[in-house]
C-alpha cells in the first residue's frame, strides 16, 4: 500500500516561514549579551526572559480557541506583523528599564502565536499514521535556526554591535511574514468529536502526564537557552555559535535520517534515552573545560532535543481530539514559555548562590528525576 508523502508544497511553505521566523527569533540567543552590557546580572536576565515566557502563558488559552475557531492562517499573519514590530522596537532600547519589558511582552505575544499556530498548521498537514516522522521534519526547520542564528549572531557581533544584530532579525521576521501569506488552513476530516473547550482539553486525563514531562523538558533547556551566553562571556570557554551548530547539527541528522524509529519501535522506547542523553549533555556541561567539550555537549543536549520533542508533540496529536488540536498544542507550545518562566529565574538563582556547574547539575537531575515520574504516571493512566 502506498504511504501517504509527508513532503508537499504547503508543508515546504510552511516550514520554510518558520524557519525564517525561527532565525530572527534565535538571534535573540545572544540578547543576555547585550542585558549583561546594559548592567543586569544572571537574575535580573532570567526574569526579564520569564515575563517573555509568563505573557505568552497568559495568551494560550485564547490562542487555543482562536486557532480552533478562525483557523491557524490569521493566527499566523498577526503574529508575524507583531513580530516585526516588536524586532524594530529592540532597535529603540538604551538602558534597563520599563521598556525593555514592554518589548519582551510583545515578544512574548508573537512567539506565542508563531510557535503554536506555525506547529498546529504543520500537524494538520501531515499524515495521521506518519505524524511523528512528520513532525520531526517539520521541526529541522525550527533547529536549523538555532544553529544559523547563533553563528549569525556571533558574525555580526564580530564586525558591528547589537543593533546590527536587531536589525537584521527585523529583515527576517519580515520575510517570514511575507511568505506566510500564501499559506491557507487545512481542510480536517468531519465526523470527529466535538471540542468541549480549552480546559476540558488541557485537564483530559491521557495528557496531564505529558504536560508534566513537558515542562521538565522546558525547564532544563533554560539552562542553555538562557544562560550558555553568560556562561561562555564568564569563563571564556567555547562559543555561543560552536555550542548551538553542533546542537542543532546533530538534532536535524538524528530527524532526518531516523524519522522512522519512534513509530517503528514505538515512542516512548525512544522518548527515554533521548532524555537520560540531554542529561548527559548537561552534565557535560558542567564539567567542561574546553571549547572541543562544549561543542560534544552540543551534540548531545541536541541528540537529545530531536527525539524528545516530536516525540512529546506526536504524543499530543495523537491522543487529543481534532477538534481540540488547537487546544491542545497551545498547552504543548506553552510549556516551552512555562520552562523559560520557571528555569530562568529558579537556575539563575543557582548561579548566584552556586556556580554554573552546580545549575547544569541541577537541571540534569530535574531531566533524570522528572523521566521516572512522568513513566510511572503515564502507566498509571493506561497509556503505556
Amino acid at each position: 500500500m502506498t504511504r501517504a508523502p509527508l513532503i508537499t508544497g504547503p508543508f515546504l511553505l510552511c516550514a520554510l516561514a518558520n524557519f525564517l521566523q525561527g532565525m530572527a527569533f534565535n538571534l535573540y540567543l545572544h540578547l543576555p549579551g547585550f542585558l549583561q552590557q546594559l548592567g543586569a546580572g544572571e537574575v535580573q536576565i532570567g526574569f526579564i526572559f520569564g515575563l517573555t515566557a509568563a505573557v505568552a502563558i497568559v495568551v494560550r488559552p485564547w490562542l487555543g480557541r482562536a486557532m480552533d475557531s478562525h483557523g491557524r492562517r490569521r493566527l499566523i499573519l498577526a503574529g508575524g506583523a507583531l513580530n516585526v514590530v516588536v524586532c524594530c522596537l529592540y532597535l529603540t532600547v538604551g538602558r534597563l528599564g520599563p521598556w525593555i519589558y514592554a518589548v519582551r511582552v510583545g515578544h512574548g505575544l508573537a512567539e506565542a502565536a508563531l510557535f503554536a499556530a506555525f506547529f498546529t498548521q504543520a500537524a494538520d498537514l501531515v499524515p495521521a499514521s506518519r505524524c511523528t516522522g512528520g513532525l520531526a521534519l517539520f521541526g529541522v526547520s525550527g533547529m536549523l535556526p538555532i544553529s544559523f542564528g547563533g553563528l549569525m549572531g556571533d558574525a555580526i557581533l564580530a564586525r558591528a554591535d547589537y543593533a546590527a544584530v536587531f536589525a537584521a532579525s527585523v529583515v527576517l521576521a519580515a520575510s517570514s511574514l511575507a511568505l506566510s501569506l500564501p499559506l491557507r488552513d487545512a481542510v480536517l476530516s468531519s465526523g470527529e468529536l466535538p471540542n468541549r473547550g480549552f480546559v476540558a482539553a488541557a485537564l483530559q486525563r491521557d495528557l496531564l502526564p505529558v504536560w508534566f514531562v513537558g515542562t521538565v523538558f522546558a525547564t532544563a533547556l533554560a539552562a542553555y537557552f538562557t544562560f550558555l551566553k553568560t556562561f561562555v562571556l564568564a569563563t571564556g570557554i567555547g562559543s555561543v555559535g560552536g555550542f548551538f551548530t553542533a546542537y542543532a547539527l546533530s538534532a536535524v541528522s538524528l530527524r532526518l535520517f531516523f524519522a522512522w524509529l519512534p513509530e517503528r519501535v514505538g515512542p516512548k522506547r525512544v522518548l527515554f534515552p533521548a532524555l537520560a542523553v540531554l542529561a548527559l549533555g548537561l552534565v557535560l556541561l558542567a564539567r567542561t573545560t574546553r571549547a572541543s567539550e562544549v561543542v560534544a555537549a552540543g551534540i548531545l543536549c541536541g541528540l537529545g532535543h530531536g527525539f524528545v520533542f516530536p516525540i512529546l508533540l506526536g504524543l499530543v496529536v495523537e491522543r487529543a481530539r481534532a477538534a481540540e488540536r488547537g487546544a491542545a498544542l497551545s498547552v504543548f507550545t506553552a510549556l516551552f514559555d512555562g520552562g523559560v518562566l520557571l528555569g530562568g529565574p529558579s537556575l539563575g538563582a543557582v548561579i548566584r548562590f552556586g556556580s554554573y556547574p552546580v545549575m547544569f547539575n541541577v537541571a540534569a537531575l530535574l531531566v533524570l528525576t522528572g523521566s521516572t515520574i512522568f513513566a510511572l504516571w503515564d502507566r498509571r493512566c493506561g497509556a503505556g
